[in-house]
């Protein structure tokens, strides 16, 4: 493996280059994030019934071996932003890679095992634990090594094109999983998820590595402290994302609609053709800006899903809420970058990443709860009401900034 190159920052800027020059750097280096959701994607549809079918495990336990990547990707976020900042982003792409080649390679174990339901379940839910991990440092070196590549100014690009990415792959691994899973059997998922670690670990070599900018590093709890308000917006923005996710099938078999999967393919479009036309908009006007929009525009969206009398109005409603909640993550996330110095940039995107995952790993047990008390109907009113919140909170992030504008590092810009 090579090492980073050790350059002062003052040597790290990057040159003048064509913005298709730029576009062509960032998707090369997101393609590792491309690469490691579709890792992530393949199985996700086919483990829920390959444990509670095939292992013959409740539905709980089928939920458990799911979170169980979750819960790693959360937890290794900080080692993974503290290990771009020191070994270097490039290394952490590695590492993350290498940890979805274990993942494939547990599956496959996990799969061989399927007539000792016990060990297979285990070995499933080590595969999951090193996905998660995978996950983290895969999704943070990504980002760190295409700012580095580009420079801090495209910040939002990077951040943009790494989250169409994400949902990209999501998007097509999982009929690409239950193809795979009937032509072939459960074990062929762990084989093409071996194979696609091994292809982009191969891949990353051969692209060349940034600079790690030295300098004293901000402790984790520092740096999350700085990020923290930041974090809590993209908890209150995700939370209509998780809402949608989980609840949209059931509230549409609740009214007897039909087609509530083209309200997911219609939420995802519209986050990521927002994505893809709004990034240069975060550079233009400001993080907070884009961002107070991006809430009033996804507010409205759950509000419409809220009192939606028919699936064209549910319809619109997650259209809006897709397009509002596209670029709250890289609009609040290029502000919270800001704040740090670049040598600490990568554990500012963990530390801020963390929020996400917290918002997704609790709307479900909460939105569930409001569906128990309330129906299905007002779980996008507890999302909407999360979105004003998410607007409130980042417009007085906006008056803070303009009232103390020297509180974002200067090397970060």
């Amino acid at each position: 493996m090579s090492k980073e190159s050790c350059l002062p920052h003052s040597a790290q800027r990057a040159p003048l280059v064509s913005n298709t020059a730029v576009t062509g750097q960032i998707v090369s280096t997101v393609f590792f994030t491309f690469l490691c959701y579709l890792a992530i994607g393949i199985p996700l549809a086919i483990l829920p019934s390959y444990v509670h079918l095939d292992l013959g495990y409740s539905s709980v336990v089928a939920g458990l071996a799911i979170s169980a990547q979750y819960l790693a990707t959360l937890l290794s976020r900080p080692r993974a932003g503290r290990t771009a900042d020191t070994v270097g982003p490039k290394q952490t792409v590695l590492y993350g890679l290498l940890a979805c080649g274990v993942s494939g390679a547990l599956l496959f174990v996990s799969a061989m095992w399927q007539h000792m339901p016990g060990l297979s379940l285990l070995a499933l839910l080590a595969s999951r634990l090193a996905l998660g991990c995978g996950e983290s440092f895969v999704g943070t070196g990504a980002i760190t090594w295409g700012i580095g590549q580009v420079g801090a100014t495209h910040t939002a690009r990077v951040i943009s094109w790494n989250g169409v990415a994400t949902y990209g792959a999501l998007a097509v691994g999982a009929p690409i999983g239950v193809a795979l899973e009937r032509a072939y059997g459960f074990s062929a998922i762990g084989v093409v998820v071996i194979g696609l670690a091994l292809a982009g670990f191969g891949l990353a070599q051969l692209k060349r590595a940034t600079a790690i900018v030295h300098g004293e590093k901000l402790a984790f709890r520092a740096v999350l402290g700085r990020v923290l308000p930041h974090g809590l917006g993209l908890a209150l923005g995700s939370v209509g994302f998780g809402a949608i996710a989980t609840f949209v099938t059931l509230f549409y078999a609740s009214r007897h609609w039909p087609d509530a999967a083209l309200t997911l393919t219609v939420f995802g479009t519209c986050f990521a053709g927002v994505r893809l036309l709004g990034a240069n908009s975060i550079k233009r006007f400001g993080g907070f800006r884009v961002g107070i929009v991006s809430f009033c525009v996804e507010l409205l969206g759950l509000s419409l899903l809220w009192l939606a009398p028919d699936p064209s109005v549910a319809l619109l409603g997650a259209a809006l809420s897709g397009a509002g909640f596209s670029l709250v993550f890289p609009a609040l996330g290029v502000e919270a970058v800001g704040l740090v110095p670049p040598h600490s940039r990568g554990a500012a995107l963990g530390a801020y990443s963390v929020f996400l995952d917290l918002s997704l790993g609790v709307t479900g047990p909460v939105a569930g709860l409001v569906v128990s008390q309330f129906g299905y109907a007002q779980v996008f009113l507890f999302a909407a009401l999360s979105a004003a919140l998410g607007a409130c909170l980042t417009l007085g992030l906006h008056r803070r900034a303009r009232r103390a504008p020297h509180l974002t590092v200067a090397g970060a810009e």
